[in-house]
């Protein structure tokens, strides 16, 4: 072969190279933006849906399996805000609410729940739902305490501002559920149904009627750790149920000698 021949050939082999190594580069430029885009969807998707149940989803794709479980449900709602936005103004209003959700689902989250869906001053919190957790309704109790000490620093910030104090029922139950997700084609979000949602919905509301702010059922008693300090409500009549329901006030956590 020549000279000439040669070096043809390896500017050839030169190009050829170059040529490859552009669309390697091209395609790890590719492949990192859809890497990006992935994260930035998983991000959005675990907005709506817990972070577990959106990896499923992408490992499996959207049929995710539904299961029957037992899991405690707890239910929060605001007292009286109705009435307290109406002298508020609108951004006022979802100031307030934004930041008191905000606080009592950093709670939630920080004692292995997870905050199910929000309805309007109202939130549904699900322990246990999504894995296995034989602490489940001790994590429940202790969020919701960990709630009221949220709410009382909130409120101290809401009167240093000259804003209305709010205050908090929350009810807590433990049962069978059915957990997977629940809508249509175009909207679907991973929800339980059962009458263990409606039970824990129907104490919250009890907590007006006997003045407490957390109440537990008597299922979700059997399940706790004995140094919670649980204090017997009057058994109430309550709509959808056909015997009347005891309840348990929360008044406060055992540790060590001290109190919580």
């Amino acid at each position: 072969m020549s000279w000439a021949a040669l070096l043809a050939a390896l500017a050839a082999l030169a190009v050829h190279a170059w040529r490859t190594r552009r669309t390697v580069a091209g395609l790890e430029q590719r492949l990192e933006g859809a890497r990006r885009e992935l994260e930035r969807l998983q991000q959005a998707f675990s907005r709506f849906a817990p972070a577990q149940v959106v990896e499923e989803i992408i490992a499996e794709g959207i049929s995710a399996r539904s299961e029957k479980k037992e899991i405690t449900v707890l239910f929060a709602d605001l007292k009286g805000f109705t009435e307290l936005g109406e002298g508020l103004a609108p951004a006022e209003l979802l100031a307030i609410l934004n930041g008191y959700l905000e606080r009592m689902s950093q709670a939630i989250v920080e004692h292995r729940g997870h905050v199910s869906k929000f309805l309007g001053d109202g939130m549904l919190a699900l322990f246990g739902a999504l894995e296995a957790n034989p602490w489940q309704t001790n994590d429940a109790v202790h969020a919701a305490l960990a709630m009221r000490g949220a709410l009382a620093d909130y409120n101290a910030t809401l009167v240093a501002a000259g804003r209305p104090v709010l205050e908090m029922g929350v009810g807590v139950h433990r049962g069978p559920v059915v957990a997977g997700l629940i809508g249509s084609e175009g909207l679907m979000e991973y929800d339980v149904i059962g009458r263990t949602v409606n039970v824990a919905s129907r104490v919250e509301r009890l907590t007006r009627t006997h003045e407490v702010d957390i109440l537990v059922t008597d299922a979700a008693r059997a399940a706790l750790d004995g140094r919670f300090r649980l204090r017997a409500m009057p058994a109430v009549a309550v709509k959808g149920i056909a015997s009347a329901l005891a309840t348990f006030a929360v008044e406060g956590f055992d540790v060590d000698g001290g109190v919580r």
